[in-house]
């Protein structure tokens, strides 16, 4: 029991100098960036969006080697693709008016993009992954990207793309005084 009373007085010291310097003379660490931006290009764009498709893919990538267990990661994977015409194409000649009627050669619809939504997918597995994950999540975000984008170039974006020009469009030209207005695509 004396040995406790001789000891804890330290003990207490000890402690109580031990949070005394870890407060006083604490780390902290600061992050501090730097940055130069610069515009390097200023580009005049005329597409009108007309279509947004939003994906969702739910995708089991592997890797298999020789050598190492087989690595997988599953992935839901957030994604949309556009469907636009792009308006600068169109010149004097496309745009044909008879009276009441008007009648617009529009550009062939196409697919603006198709990109990732990085924020709000997710992986959700992996398995004997280990040093190879980001190589892993790197490899599957991309077959996912290739995979969506052949099946939107398959979808009938491009089409509803076109109905829903005529949609817009109709209505700003019969506003300005066009009792008949028609669409063609080249």
């Amino acid at each position: 029991m004396k040995i406790v009373f001789r000891i804890l007085p330290w003990l207490i010291l000890l402690v109580a100098g031990y949070f005394f310097i870890s407060k006083k003379f604490s780390i902290s660490t600061s992050v501090e960036s730097k940055h130069q931006l610069l515009v390097e290009k200023i580009e005049a764009i005329g597409k009108l969006e007309l279509v947004r498709y939003q994906i969702s893919d739910v995708l089991e990538h592997k890797n298999k080697t020789d050598f190492l267990p087989e690595a997988s990661i599953l992935l839901i994977v957030k994604a949309e693709a556009v469907g636009c015409i792009d308006l600068t194409k169109i010149t004097k000649e496309d745009i044909k008016i008879d009276a009441d009627t008007a009648v617009v050669n529009l550009p062939q619809p196409e697919i603006c993009y198709v990109k990732i939504d990085h924020k709000n997918s997710r992986v959700y597995d992996t398995k004997m992954a280990y040093f190879r994950e980001a190589k892993l999540v790197d490899e599957a975000y991309k077959a996912a990207e290739t995979k969506i984008t052949s099946e939107v170039k398959k979808s009938s974006i491009l089409a509803q793309t076109k109905t829903n020009a005529t949609n817009v469009l109709k209505p700003i030209l019969e506003g300005l005084g066009y009792k008949s207005v028609r669409f063609t695509f080249e």
